[in-house]
């Protein structure tokens, strides 16, 4: 059921984001997503310039005038925005969830693939595959899109990265572009070769959502820690300096190796972070794509 504080903050969404696609990311999308190739369009009269390859000899011989091919870039490509929705979504420590940042985020890149006139499909997952919307286009799908991500209430509080990409591939035929939306707390090992495979077939972008007290905890005591997806509850002191060390090698370790099997599987990656505007990193990778598909 749609609240009137939910519809406030879709339309909040909406708003701030086709700002942000129009002013900036729009044509920035379509310079690093290419359609599948050039297809025919029409013939027209021979101009002065034209490469002679391009000239239709059906055509010419039966008009005796020459005539040339055009074709266009065949532009529709299919977007699926993989989101993951399991308990440790659920929490941010500064602003905002990482769950209403993934509605946001999810929002600008529907929006830019949508005026663009590409496809936008949807799969959240935890554990189980939680909901699926196939790809369609126009504005009120994208909003049908947000409002899911913003009030779908999963039946599972668990996560398998694995999982979900084996059901991309089986849903998606064709080659699509894949946005990968998680905090990627599992075990990378357990997803490693999946992610690989699904982007031979597709072209796979990882987008990493942090929140400060994922990497650090300050020094306040005895403090009660739950794991979101599991409902365990850990006593720590914070204050004990083995702790802390443990704690941040702990971390350290689980971002090596996702540095590392992102890496091996060739994956573009895009960290957000709840305490700071996603604008930035989002344009940076925009940017760093389109530079190297340049060079």
């Amino acid at each position: 059921m749609l609240t009137s504080d939910l519809m406030k903050k879709i339309q909040r969404i909406e708003i701030r984001t086709r700002r942000l696609v129009n002013d900036s990311f729009a044509g920035e999308y379509h310079s690093i997503f290419k359609g599948r190739g050039m297809e025919f369009d029409e013939v027209r009269p021979y101009q002065i310039g034209d490469e002679i390859r391009t000239i239709d000899w059906n055509v010419t011989a039966r008009t005796g005038e020459p005539y040339v091919k055009r074709y266009v870039e065949e532009r529709e490509l299919t977007v699926m925005l993989v989101v993951d929705a399991s308990a440790s979504e659920n929490f941010g420590s500064v602003n905002r969830f990482k769950r209403e940042l993934a509605a946001e985020l999810t929002a600008v890149l529907s929006f830019a693939a949508t005026t663009n006139n590409d496809k936008v499909g949807l799969l959240i997952f935890t554990d189980q595959i939680e909901l699926f919307i196939p790809p369609r286009k126009g504005r009120k799908h994208v909003l049908r899109l947000i409002r899911e991500l913003l009030a779908f209430e999963p039946q599972s509080k668990g996560t398998n990265i694995k999982m979900a990409l084996d059901k991309v591939n089986q849903i998606l035929k064709r080659r699509s572009i894949i946005f990968l939306v998680s905090d990627f707390m599992a075990d990378p090992e357990g997803y490693s070769r999946a992610l690989s495979v699904t982007n031979r077939r597709h072209d796979v972008i990882a987008v990493d959502l942090n929140d400060p007290l994922d990497t650090h905890i300050g020094n306040v005591g005895l403090l009660a820690l739950e794991d979101p997806e599991s409902g365990e509850i850990v006593w720590v002191d914070t204050s004990s300096s083995h702790w802390q060390n443990a704690y941040q090698n702990q971390m350290q370790q689980l971002e090596n190796n996702k540095t590392r099997i992102f890496r091996k599987a060739s994956v573009d990656r895009i960290d957000i972070n709840t305490d700071l505007e996603y604008t930035v990193p989002l344009a940076r990778f925009f940017q760093e794509r389109a530079k190297r598909i340049r060079h």
